[in-house]
């Protein structure tokens, strides 16, 4: 009878260690799937965060050349900050306007405008900003145009006339999409 225990134990462990390696391999993959589901997930989030990132740097970009513009005042009445084509950013630094001798409202229009689109190049990829007297600012929302594209009328009528700061980045960059997708922010001021 003894023996006959043995064998019956015997058989039983058999089979129950076989379901436990069957059951370890589920849990596999299981989880397996589940750390893929988790990858995607983070790699979604980290997409997110470099737009919100772009779009951070873009708006604190559009508050400087506001900033800028509030402080030399004289030179807004001026119209000095109305720049709509691409070519008036490329213009000469005007060195004395960093030091106490200082400069006149034109040449630091001039310095202002030349710092801050080197800033925008540098901080946005792709980056492109243009600061310019325009009545209707949205113009290019919700689909972007390229800058150049962009019409930037003084107003006719006001003696202050609305301000806008525009700024064009490239985003969402992937193999499906190796140009990206044209991003642009604007702020319009009146000053």
């Amino acid at each position: 009878m003894i023996n006959m225990h043995k064998h019956t134990h015997t058989r039983v462990r058999a089979a129950s260690s076989g379901f436990t390696l069957l059951e370890v391999l589920i849990a596999i993959v299981v989880v397996a799937f589940g750390l893929l589901g988790l990858a995607g997930l983070q790699l979604f989030a980290l997409k997110n965060n470099q737009s919100a990132s772009a779009r951070v740097a873009a708006t604190s970009l559009a508050s400087d050349m506001i900033d800028r513009m509030k402080a030399n005042f004289q030179g807004v009445i001026a119209g000095n900050y109305h720049a709509p084509d691409l070519t008036s950013y490329g213009g000469p630094a005007v060195p004395t306007c960093n030091t106490v001798a200082g400069c006149t409202p034109a040449e630091l229009a001039q310095h202002d405008l030349l710092e801050w689109t080197t800033r925008v190049a540098a901080a946005l990829p792709g980056g492109v900003g243009i600061v310019c007297s325009d009545p209707t600012p949205n113009d290019a929302a919700p689909t972007p145009t390229p800058p150049a594209l962009t019409g930037c009328a003084p107003a006719a009528t006001s003696d202050l006339p609305l301000y806008a700061v525009k700024i064009w980045w490239v985003d969402d960059r992937s193999q499906a999409n190796p140009g990206g997708t044209l991003k642009y922010v604007y702020t319009a001021f009146n000053p």
